[in-house]
């Protein structure tokens, strides 16, 4: 039996069901975002793509963690 999903990554299954594109496709448009800092980030989802803050600040922090080669 594998252990749960835990972290940023537990979201990700509600995120492309309530959504409908796949994580993927919201870590590219993160990535390709001309802003770099966290917060603003997650503000630009929220405001541009009607992500709820907790679905935004999961996507971000599992993108930038991966870029930073910690995920």
């Amino acid at each position: 039996m594998s252990e749960p999903v835990k972290g940023p990554a537990s979201y990700f299954p509600s995120i492309e069901k309530k959504y409908g594109r796949p994580v993927a496709e919201w870590k590219d448009l993160i990535r390709s975002s001309p802003l770099s800092k966290h917060m603003e980030l997650v503000s630009w989802l929220k405001a541009e793509h009607g992500l709820g803050h907790g679905h935004a600040n999961a996507l971000v922090a599992h993108t930038l963690a991966e870029d930073a080669g910690r995920a």
